[in-house]
């Protein structure tokens, strides 16, 4: 559906309409009104590691605009290599700040960012100059510490900030972070090219007598007591992998333009409910990555007026595990809500979490796969979950046959 590009660029020597290419969603977060509140869901609960922690508070520059503000803690946080693939904010200093509930909209932007992964710091760059030659608003550009990825931020419509990024740090068996000491190769900028290599990075680090396993270590508060298909993990199943993430939109025609005209996201399908359109766009093999709503919706599925955020996915390693996920979280005081299977067309059996803030979290355990036709399931095809979750299920031709979890589960 998206407009042909006139001009054409080498992206690794590809030519492609845009200078970059979207491979997956790298991480996202949410600005929370209780970041401690949070913090217990989203570490205790679901299992996300705090890969860094800072205190906007703890800055002499910031201590007047923050006077006011009670808990000023941001977390990055992990499920697997990825120096972040969750971030919660403070929302109140964020907006003290200037940089949170959109800058221009109503007010409803909890969602601190949505980063989408590239295939290398040439296509950030390029892709920074390009935003720029097409009107589209930049926030920043540069390299931010933690998390040590280049990138480069814009706004969509309705004042979400998306990011492109290339190169975040990775978190291997030791589970620490990089030490602040190594923050020194921060940019404000775009940067100029090449730059050296992350080894070279560590290298001249080493040089520096910098201690580089001196990082922030997450140490797990809950005992390993649950059998997670051959491992004890300290809950019965194990987030693999994130999103999608669907928004609630002033104008479906003008967000659609955007993610497929200006960041290259694949049309899928549309559903309706109630009368009402819903868009599912992707950017690589799976079904959807981005769902875009129209607000007018909001109220009527019972979600909370505060948002633009429909929901978050997370997704688990089996059915299995989406069950006793469910369970676990109810015994913990979770609360679930019921969505419609139009919601996640693709998906066969979901379970939207609903956070301390009133964010809902969709927990699934598959989405279906697109091959080279680029061509989905057509519906009647689908399974047809009809509210009760059997014991078992029959596979489907792309049951398990997404991207493994890479690394053991705990």
């Amino acid at each position: 559906m998206a407009i042909q590009q006139e001009n054409r660029y080498s992206v690794g020597g590809v030519m492609m309409p845009r200078p970059f290419k979207i491979r997956r969603l790298g991480h996202f977060g949410f600005n929370v009104d209780n970041p401690q509140e949070c913090l217990r869901f989203y570490r205790d609960l679901l299992g996300f590691k705090v890969s860094d922690h800072m205190d906007f508070k703890a800055n002499p520059q910031r201590a007047e605009l923050l006077k006011d503000v009670e808990d000023g803690n941001a977390y990055f946080m992990h499920h697997g290599g990825d120096h972040h693939s969750f971030v919660l904010f403070p929302r109140k200093a964020m907006d003290a700040m200037g940089r949170g509930s959109g800058h221009m909209g109503e007010g409803d932007v909890t969602i601190n960012q949505i980063t989408w992964q590239t295939g290398s710091l040439e296509e950030v760059v390029n892709g920074s100059h390009y935003f720029q030659e097409n009107n589209v608003p930049i926030r920043r550009t540069g390299r931010d510490m933690p998390g040590s990825n280049w990138h480069t931020y814009v706004w969509d419509p309705d004042d979400h900030i998306n990011e492109l990024y290339y190169g975040i740090e990775q978190i291997g068996w030791l589970g620490r972070s990089k030490p602040r000491d190594m923050y020194y190769r921060g940019y404000q900028e775009a940067p100029t090219l090449p730059q050296i290599s992350e080894e070279t990075e560590v290298e001249q680090a080493v040089q520096r007598e910098i201690d580089v396993f001196s990082g922030n270590r997450d140490v797990e508060t809950l005992p390993a007591i649950y059998n997670v298909e051959g491992v004890l993990l300290p809950r019965p199943f194990k987030i693999t992998k994130i999103g999608p993430v669907n928004l609630f939109v002033r104008d479906q025609e003008a967000a659609l333009d955007f993610y497929t005209n200006q960041l290259g996201f694949v049309f899928t399908e549309e559903s309706h409910y109630h009368g009402h359109r819903i868009i599912f766009l992707r950017n690589g093999s799976e079904h959807h990555s981005l769902g875009l709503l129209p607000k007018a919706l909001r109220e009527e599925l019972g979600c909370s007026s505060h948002t633009s955020c429909m929901s978050f996915g997370v997704e688990v390693g089996s059915y299995q595990q989406l069950k006793n996920a469910v369970a676990f979280l109810k015994d913990q005081g979770v609360t679930f809500v019921d969505m419609p299977q139009e919601l996640h067309p693709g998906i066969d059996y979901a379970a939207y979490a609903r956070d301390p803030d009133g964010h809902l979290i969709q927990i699934y355990y598959y989405m279906e796969q697109l091959g080279w036709q680029g061509q989905p399931r057509p519906k009647e095809q689908r399974r047809q979950p009809n509210g009760d979750w059997p014991e078992s299920l029959e596979p489907l031709s792309d049951t398990y046959v997404d991207q493994v979890f890479q690394g053991p589960l705990g």
